[in-house]
């Protein structure tokens, strides 16, 4: 498994930036503030290009010139570049989110030409409006812009460059991109126009995306250009302090209370977006995602901190070649059994499906038959070959659940 961070650090949206910072730079700190204020920056240029088409041209000439390597169109790109990625990975440390490579749009720029000469020997390049384009009617979807009008070159060039690295550089089995269901026609274009590019077909017949919707706000779809955005840090931090209320009004005597806030409040944003199938988009509610006794992050991690303080109470774990497990043969525990047992065929359709909502509603489902169990049944007793079987079942559900909870990027706190 090799993780590739493809960073969207090129096109028509840095022409806007460079644009904007060439005439209102000087009122903004991007330094001190980077995301916020190239955010501020990105909107007031989107809204003038919506009043004057000469502002919008400017903008596609700036990207022009920065894909010629102008000076100060690269100087300028690149303190935006650098400047962003110290912020983003603020995020990807609270996510303990890794990434092996950062190779972004930007990495394809000077490889893009040997897809614009392989598409021409082939002949498959059209004029189009004075945009060069592969025509893809047999498929009955729209044409793949390789160049614009201004020549300058497209999402979908850096693409068709980046599956040809990928494949002599990786070797891959199969390539997932991850993005928006925005992009589901754009990967059709360019998975379709891949398989001209002399690769094998192993690589071209393994190219998968894995559309997710989008997270959306009460009032309606968020959206970076009309300025109603809320970023996943502010968000983490909030979700973080909203836990940490909760904590001090409940357990003010909690030992680690910021860290295990930490761990809840992240796991809750978590748990939240991945409950659901990823295709439909999330209304974002702070009163579902926090809710300590629905189906939710905090309520799964809940259970799994019941099953350690009983572990705790008794003071042991039964050895498994000791345990008499024919004690278990009342319905709650069996339900339970029967869930562990088929663990990994979750995990099996989980993965062949790309839908971590199959895990997720299956750690609810265990977490809830737990409670049953736990609520009906003993666990700490005179009848020690009982308590063994029940302690056992008690420690195999805290290990699934810990298991589960962390292929979805959720750590367990030991204490809530």
């Amino acid at each position: 498994m090799y993780g590739v961070n493809h960073l969207g650090d090129y096109g028509t949206q840095f022409g806007k930036l460079i644009e904007g910072y060439k005439r209102w730079g000087a009122e903004y700190d991007i330094e001190a503030n980077p995301i916020d204020e190239l955010t501020k920056i990105y909107i007031r240029i989107n809204n003038l290009c919506k009043e004057d088409e000469t502002v919008l041209e400017a903008c596609r000439d700036n990207f022009k010139k920065l894909e010629e390597q102008d000076p100060y169109c690269l100087e300028v790109w690149n303190k935006f570049r650098e400047l962003s990625l110290k912020e983003f990975q603020k995020v990807y440390d609270m996510l303990k989110v890794e990434f092996d490579s950062w190779n972004g749009e930007a990495f394809y720029s000077d490889k893009m030409d040997e897809v614009v000469t392989i598409l021409k020997d082939k002949n498959l390049l059209e004029e189009s409006e004075g945009a060069m384009v592969v025509n893809l009617d047999y498929k009955e979807i729209p044409p793949c812009i390789v160049a614009k009008t201004n020549g300058s070159t497209t999402y979908a060039t850096r693409d068709l460059a980046a599956i040809l690295y990928r494949a002599r550089t990786y070797d891959f089995y199969k390539a997932l991109y991850v993005t928006s269901y925005e992009q589901i026609l754009h990967f059709k274009q360019v998975f379709e126009v891949a398989k001209n590019l002399n690769l094998d077909e192993k690589y071209t017949n393994n190219l998968v995306h894995i559309p997710f919707g989008m997270v959306q706000l009460k009032e309606g779809k968020m959206s970076t250009r009309e300025g109603n955005v809320i970023k996943l840090e502010t968000l983490l931090y909030e979700a973080i302090d909203r836990v940490m209320k909760v904590i001090e009004e409940k357990n003010p005597t909690l030992e680690n209370k910021e860290e295990i806030a930490k761990k809840i409040g992240i796991g809750a944003v978590i748990f939240n977006d991945l409950y659901n199938s990823r295709i439909k988009d999330e209304i974002f509610d702070w009163d579902t995602m926090l809710n300590f006794n629905g189906e939710t992050g905090p309520y799964m991690q809940y259970i799994y901190v019941r099953t350690k303080s009983l572990l705790d109470k008794a003071g042991y774990i039964p050895n498994i070649t000791q345990v008499d497990f024919t004690k278990l043969a009342d319905e709650p525990s069996q339900r339970v059994i029967k869930l562990i047992y088929s663990f990994q065929d979750y995990l099996k359709q989980a993965a062949e499906k790309y839908e971590p909502y199959i895990l997720a509603r299956y750690l609810i489902r265990l977490s809830q038959s737990f409670s049953s169990f736990y609520n009906e049944n003993k666990i700490i007793i005179e009848d020690k070959a009982l308590q063994d079987a029940r302690l056992y079942l008690t420690y195999s559900v805290g290990l699934v659940l810990k298991v589960g909870a962390s292929l979805l990027g959720i750590e367990m706190p030991d204490r809530m």
